[in-house]
C-alpha cells in the first residue's frame, strides 16, 4: 500500500490543534485545582451545571466508564457540590444534580478559565464566528 504523505499545511494545523488542546487541558487542571477539584471532578460538575443527568449519560458525554463517574460523583457529593435525586420521569433512575454550592463553584470555575478568553479576545467577533463554524464542520 503506498504511503500517503500529508501536506505541510495539514501537519501544521494538526500540530497547532494539539498545542491548543494541551494548553486547554493544562489550564483546566490548574483552574480545577484552585477550587480543590481534580480535572475530572470539574468536568463532571460543569456538565451537571448545565442539567442534572444519570451517571450513564455523564459517562457517555465524557467518554469514560460509568464506574469512574460513580466515584467522582461520590466525592463531589461528600463535598456538598452534587446530590443524587430520583428522576421524575423514571423513579428507578437516579440523577446527579448540582447543589446551589455546586452551581456557584461551576460558575467560579468557568470564570477562572482565562485560556480561551485571552487568545480569543485578540480575534474579532467575525473571526470567532468563522473559527466556531470551522470547528463545528470539523466535528461533523
Amino acid at each position: 500500500m503506498p504511503s500517503r504523505r500529508t501536506d505541510p499545511l495539514t501537519l501544521e494545523v494538526v500540530e497547532l490543534i494539539g498545542s491548543v488542546v494541551a494548553r486547554y487541558h493544562e489550564e483546566y487542571e490548574d483552574a480545577a485545582a484552585s477550587h480543590q477539584l481534580t480535572g475530572a471532578q470539574a468536568r463532571v460538575l460543569n456538565l451537571l451545571s448545565l442539567e442534572p443527568m444519570p451517571m450513564r449519560r455523564i459517562a457517555q458525554q465524557l467518554k469514560c466508564e460509568p464506574s469512574n463517574i460513580t466515584g467522582i460523583v461520590d466525592r463531589l457529593e461528600s463535598r456538598g457540590l452534587v446530590e443524587r435525586r430520583p428522576d421524575p420521569a423514571d423513579r428507578r433512575v437516579k440523577l446527579a444534580a448540582p447543589t446551589q454550592e455546586g452551581l456557584q463553584t461551576a460558575d467560579r470555575l468557568r470564570e477562572s478559565l482565562d485560556f480561551a478568553r485571552e487568545p480569543l479576545a485578540g480575534l474579532s467577533a467575525a473571526e470567532r464566528a468563522v473559527l466556531r463554524d470551522l470547528l463545528k464542520r470539523m466535528l461533523g
